[in-house]
């Protein structure tokens, strides 16, 4: 079974080897500690949310620009009440420790109601409800994140997807899909690839590598 962890790692190593041997240097290990966990916030109007997402006066640009000075990357999440994938987001997922962790240190997020009636100021300088922001951008499922470019350079007045860094994915998924796709999108491996399915099998091959490599003698 030893044998079998090791020629494991080595395939995963082997598909890991298209995204250049700096950026798989950098990138935090595919698997780690679960406890404590940690509990997310609910507010009086049913939303979860998590301690550190970004408390701002939701001018988006400002937001964006204070995530970069913090040499972070800058995301908005929409969720809304009774959500039963946002209450698994929260309570599942983002409560085990190392997905908290990775998330938190790495990312700066603001958490907007799909039918909120906050002002939210885009891109763009123009000012509407968070609802009227969710129409404006396509949003019509929740959770959804949108992950934004790490350098707007040129894009003054700009708003929507040419400011998007990648194409948007529904975060109705279990704990490995959301923590790959969150280092997916900080190590920029979406420059080199595309393709978030393939990094993310990558990243499965490793996981089980780690598994059979653990595993005792003759299991």
């Amino acid at each position: 079974m030893r044998r079998y962890g090791w020629m494991l790692l080595g395939l995963a190593a082997l598909l890991i080897a298209p995204l250049s041997v700096a950026a798989t240097e950098a990138l935090p290990p595919p698997v780690g500690p679960e406890a404590p966990r940690v509990a997310p916030i609910k507010e009086e109007d049913g939303l979860y949310r998590q301690s550190w997402f970004q408390l701002s006066f939701l001018n988006l640009r400002e937001d964006f620009s204070e995530a970069k000075a913090d040499g972070k990357r800058f995301a908005v999440i929409f969720e809304q009440h009774g959500c039963p994938y946002c209450i698994k987001l929260h309570n599942d997922v983002l409560a085990l420790k190392y997905i908290n962790d990775y998330v938190r240190e790495n990312f700066r997020i603001v958490q907007l109601d799909l039918w909120g009636a906050r002002e939210v100021t885009d891109f763009d300088g123009k000012v509407m409800s968070e609802k009227a922001l969710a129409e404006r951008w396509g949003v019509i499922f929740t959770p959804t994140i949108v992950f934004y470019k790490d350098d707007l350079t040129g894009l003054d007045g700009k708003w929507g997807r040419e400011l998007e860094a990648v194409e948007r994915l529904p975060l109705s998924f279990g704990q490995h899909t959301f923590y790959d796709l969150f280092v997916w999108v900080r190590h920029k491996i979406y420059e080199r690839d595309r393709n978030f399915q393939r990094f993310h099998i990558s990243r499965i091959a490793e996981r089980d590598a780690l598994k059979a490599a653990a595993s005792p003698k003759g299991n």
